[in-house]
């Protein structure tokens, strides 16, 4: 029986995407992932399958992970998640009356052909990215400045684009937003990425629509990165988040890996010897820093948990001030970089 699970795990992830659509119906695809809120089926983003990858081993396509409880499995377990299966006969029958089912048809070649780059592309990414300009005067710099994040300089992989396409699925019009469009970079600069912000008009707040954020491109180990990393860094999951810590720590290189999953596959500099996770309360941002810490002590890596007070460090930043903020990381960082990285008032 084995062996036979293995082949329709194996014939299931040839054909992810599919799988995720018609088990997980209630998610949607970004980038080379389906996110949806559990393997039930309910709606959400802290379930990612992979829908791209090798055949086997960590990366490989159908493998999934729920950042807000650390499980884990493939396709088959999909199937017995969403349809409440508890035999594994039963599994295995519903994967093979699937496979059975007539797919879609396949991309038509002409349309391939015409196509400069497909959607959610580095080349895609970049291109988004070379067309955005400077945030500085426009909406995402007074939205970011709403948020109470000031300490903007070195944020040039930040750009602002004023009428950025949004679609809710591919049978609705397509809608224009201004928004923020973060570059995500590899540990070489390269940009991989691009993370979108939709933007309300006013820069009061986020646009009045379904998913404000998103995220196209190669972003597994990759972040939106605000200095260069060397000896010492900080990773976290959103970019207001990592933000927000730049207000008391303007000088420490940091990461923003945009979700909790991706966190805990960030990518280390080769000199590194200090992590400091910039966690979030809540139980996706337990499991990520447990995560990382296992990953950061397998390299011989010190690893630093900054906690926030409230739910995140954009809640402590904005409720509770700058001054707060600052007492409250002070004793969480090693003492040698209070001196290097912490900003004193004057």
């Amino acid at each position: 029986m084995a062996r036979d699970a293995a082949e329709l795990a194996h014939r299931l992830a040839c054909d992810a995407e599919a799988v995720c659509r018609h088990y997980l119906s209630n998610g949607r695809r970004q980038g080379n992932y389906w996110l949806v809120g559990d393997v039930k089926n309910t709606p959400g983003r802290s379930m990612f399958v992979r829908l791209k990858g090798g055949e086997s081993g960590k990366g490989a396509a159908g493998h999934w992970t729920d950042s807000a409880t650390g499980d884990h499995g493939d396709l088959l377990d999909v199937i017995r998640g969403s349809r409440g299966l508890v035999d594994f006969h039963d599994v295995m029958y519903e994967a093979r009356r699937f496979l059975s089912l007539p797919r879609p048809e396949p991309e038509p070649e002409w349309r391939r052909q015409h196509s400069s780059s497909p959607t959610g592309s580095p080349e895609s990414a970049r291109r988004l990215f070379a067309m955005s300009r400077s945030i500085s005067g426009t909406v995402a710099e007074i939205y970011l400045r709403k948020r109470g994040i000031t300490t903007l300089h070195g944020t040039a992989n930040l750009r602002f684009h004023p009428r950025c396409y949004y679609r809710v699925d591919a049978h609705l019009p397509t809608q224009t937003w201004p928004a923020m469009i973060a570059a995500v970079t590899d540990l070489d600069g390269r940009i991989t990425g691009v993370h979108r912000t939709w933007l309300d008009p006013s820069g009061q707040n986020k646009a009045p629509i379904d998913t404000p954020r998103r995220a196209m491109g190669h972003l597994l180990g990759n972040a939106v990165r605000f200095g260069l990393a060397r000896d010492v860094m900080a990773a976290g999951e959103g970019i207001e988040t990592v933000l927000s810590l730049r207000s008391v720590m303007p000088k420490m290189p940091m990461a923003a890996a945009l979700s909790a999953a991706h966190m805990t596959a960030i990518l280390f500099p080769l000199r590194l010897r200090r992590l400091y996770i910039v966690r979030d309360n809540d139980a996706a941002g337990d499991g990520a820093t447990a995560r990382l810490i296992d990953r950061a002590k397998a390299l011989r890596i010190e690893a630093i948990t900054l906690s926030p007070t409230l739910e995140d460090f954009n809640e402590d930043l904005r409720w509770l001030g700058v001054d707060e903020l600052r007492a409250a990381i002070r004793v969480q960082v090693a003492p040698e970089d209070v001196a290097r990285f912490l900003e004193l008032p004057a």
